[in-house]
């Protein structure tokens, strides 16, 4: 499939609008990203790991606290199911030993949003982590993958093209096979590494699209993937 009928500037289907990540932002956080995605821009801050953890998690682990802040507004349930998502997808990517009874929190600030938010708010926060130090047993890179009413998979959606979609899946994979942790660089999570970190799909959505969602996924993660670990290296060489 080469070109999907308008898209967009012309995008065929598997392309991605232009990307970016700043280093640290914001100056009073441990750690900060802010991802661009086209015209969809997340700041993530991390704070911590400061001493203790919440009633009811598990104080021998880390715990990650996720707070996620609209544009606009007050936050409401479907701000709170990405502070869910979000949390699970980090905390399966953090080595959770390495800090127990400590708490880490991560602020999610949405600038602008022009479709695909939570992928581009899983990125910011996966690199805002990584800036903070915080021990990870690898990277994480999110994409969003759209069916269309003819069964057409696009990806990286702008929020028009979202209203047209009978479906969608906002995937994460894993990003390298390698440890990003300087004491544990050797543990491995093999699960994690040949498969999904987190799959989230809205919409009917045959096993045939979620599986073409998933081969395109992939292929364009390799991408970011690149572009994430490119951009650790310039800043953290001893992680990568």
């Amino acid at each position: 499939m080469e070109k999907t009928e308008g898209r967009a500037e012309g995008r065929k289907a598997n392309q991605l609008r232009k990307y970016s990540c700043t280093r640290n932002p914001l100056g009073r956080a441990h750690g900060s990203a802010r991802w661009e995605q086209g015209d969809t821009v997340v700041a993530a801050a991390v704070y911590g790991p400061r001493p203790g953890t919440r009633k009811g998690e598990n104080p021998e682990k880390a715990s990650i606290e996720v707070v996620w802040k609209p544009r606009t507004g007050q936050s409401g349930r479907q701000e709170k199911e990405y502070e869910m998502t979000l949390k699970r997808t980090l905390q399966s990517i953090c080595l959770l030993t390495v800090h127990p009874n400590t708490t880490t929190s991560v602020i999610l600030q949405v600038m602008s949003d022009d479709g695909s938010l939570l992928p581009c708010a899983i990125n910011a926060s996966c690199a805002a982590l990584a800036f903070a130090g915080v021990p990870l047993k690898h990277l994480a890179v999110a994409i969003g993958c759209g069916v269309l009413e003819n069964g057409d998979v696009i990806l990286d959606t702008s929020k028009a093209e979202e209203k047209q979609l009978k479906s969608f899946a906002h995937l994460v994979f894993p990003n390298s096979s390698k440890s990003v942790d300087l004491k544990e660089s050797q543990q491995k999570d093999g699960q994690s590494e040949r498969g999904l970190i987190t799959s989230i799909t809205h919409g009917v959505m045959s096993e045939e699209d979620y599986f073409n969602c998933i081969e395109r996924g992939l292929a364009a993660s390799s991408r970011i993937s690149d572009f994430l670990r490119t951009t650790l290296q310039k800043h953290t060489p001893d992680y990568l």
